[in-house]
């Protein structure tokens, strides 16, 4: 398949599934989604897998949450495997309801179900208010309402939407211990021409680093020498024995920036490997804050022209 411009109408996009998910919710929120077909997947790996064979253009998968954090299926599928590249990011504002089959009251919930994140971010919530019930994990918060829906379970805190979708009754609102708690959602794609930059982008890397000393402090040097923020740093586990990790990086700017591709060239150098994971336009549209001059486009020119005077033999 030919590459096209990342981040444009897709004709196929899988999302997490089933119907009813927030993260269907958010990949809606584009606006775009009419102009092509959205496929559930029944996992975040299944999303993954179908965009990297190319059963689809592109997945849509919940990253991080404002509350509980990172999406280790997502990071961590993301840092293996064939390559794919993030080109949009969407927050959506998250809440949850209690939903239960017709004739089922808040007395009778006895199981309740949902997704792991929104199981801890309404613990508060269901220990006040449903002190007895068992709590079981289920895939997605729309795959718990569906498995209400079949029998499976007496409850699911989910969204709204799958509660509607699955023809189950609201008995509890706003459920979230934490009101206001968002959740980055990502579309990610095979490899092709990145989306243009903005002015108020992020640039997305996992680093894999020998276990040494002082290993962070340099990787964290080659980004502060050029005047480039990170916006998130984690540590995750490569699975190859304990005490070995990763680390997982967004940082402003974009791979076009001067400063950002010159940290990319050292970080290539010091680590064993650097997956770059896309430059995409941030979903707040926050600009980056101001650059200062030595760290402009026009410095790194400058200096590279220096150079190569002094290569032909100039004094400089």
């Amino acid at each position: 398949m030919p590459a096209q411009p990342a981040g444009s109408i897709q004709s196929s996009i899988a999302f997490l599934g089933p119907e009813g998910t927030f993260t269907e919710a958010a990949l809606h929120s584009l606006g775009t989604h009419s102009e092509g077909e959205t496929v559930p997947a029944p996992s975040v790996p299944a999303a993954l897998a179908m965009a990297r064979s190319g059963e689809v253009d592109a997945a849509f998968v919940p990253l991080e949450n404002s509350v509980e954090g990172s999406v280790s299926p997502t990071i961590d599928g993301l840092a293996a495997g064939d390559p794919l590249v993030i080109t949009r990011e969407v927050f959506l504002e998250v809440d949850f309801v209690l939903a239960t089959r017709p004739g089922v009251g808040r007395g009778d919930v006895r199981r309740v179900a949902s997704h792991p994140h929104a199981l801890a971010q309404t613990r508060g919530w269901v220990a006040a208010h449903l002190p007895g019930a068992e709590v079981v994990p289920a895939a997605s918060t729309a795959d718990a309402a569906r498995l209400v829906a079949e029998g499976a379970h007496d409850a699911a805190i989910c969204p709204e939407l799958a509660a509607a979708r699955y023809g189950l009754d609201v008995v509890g609102t706003g459920l979230a211990d934490t009101p206001g708690a968002v959740t980055r959602f990502v579309q990610v794609e095979r490899p092709g021409r990145l989306p243009a930059p903005t002015g108020a982008d992020k640039t997305t890397l996992t680093c894999f680093v020998a276990d040494r000393t002082g290993v962070l402090l340099d990787l964290l040097t080659e980004f502060a020498s050029r005047g480039i923020s990170l916006t998130r740093l984690e540590s995750r586990p490569t699975r190859e024995r304990l005490g070995v990790y990763s680390f997982s990086v967004d940082c402003e700017g974009h791979v076009s920036d001067r400063r950002v591709g010159d940290a990319l060239v050292a970080l290539h150098r010091l680590c064993d490997e650097v997956r770059f994971q896309g430059s995409y336009p941030r979903a707040d549209g926050r600009a980056a804050a101001p650059v200062h001059e030595r760290f402009a486009d026009g410095a790194f020119a400058d200096a590279q022209e220096w150079v190569a005077r002094l290569r032909e033999g100039s004094a400089g």
